[in-house]
Parts: C-alpha cells; structure tokens; sequence
C-alpha cells in the first residue's frame, strides 16, 4: 500500500509541473517571448491545453468572470496542494 500512496504522490507531483509549465508557457506567449507559429511551440501548447482542459473547464464555470484574467490555473494548484495535504494527514492509512 505504500506504494499506491508513492505513485499518487508522483502523479500529483506531475500535474503541478504541466500546471506551472503551461501556466509560465501563456505568460511567454503573451509577452511575444514564444511565437505560436514555430511548430514545436505551438504543438507544445496544443498539448498542454488539452491535457488540462478537463481540469480547468470545469473551474472556470464555477469562477466568475474576471475579465481577462484565468484564475483556473490557481485553483488547480490550490487542489493540487489541498490533495497532498489529505494524503499526507492520512498516510497511515496506506501502511
């Protein structure tokens, strides 16, 4: 059982790192430091955001509209984090 709880820690672990990955990836496309028409760039990006669309589809339907402003790839880590803090708490349960 120990490791079940290893394998969900890496998974999670993996989510956090496409979330910052493609959260860093938006801010270089919006600030023209990436160019969407050099192909690797835009498969990467393709790749990312349908990775994690089906996770910040539905955080952004409970969200209220902040204008331009994404606030699902925050309250994806938020429950990322969240997720880690109830394994770890309940660790001994996987022992």
């Amino acid at each position: 059982m120990t490791s079940l709880f290893q394998i969900l820690m890496l998974v999670l672990g993996v989510v956090r790192f496409v979330i910052i990955v493609h959260f860093i990836m938006s801010w270089l496309i919006s600030f023209q430091v990436l160019n969407l028409r050099q192909p690797i760039v835009a498969q990467i990006w393709d790749g990312l955001s349908r990775l994690l669309e089906p996770i910040y589809g539905p955080i952004r339907r409970m969200l209220p509209n902040m204008g331009g402003l994404d606030l699902s790839p925050l309250v994806a880590l938020l429950g990322v984090y969240a997720i880690e803090i109830i394994l770890r708490n309940n660790a001994a349960f996987f022992l």
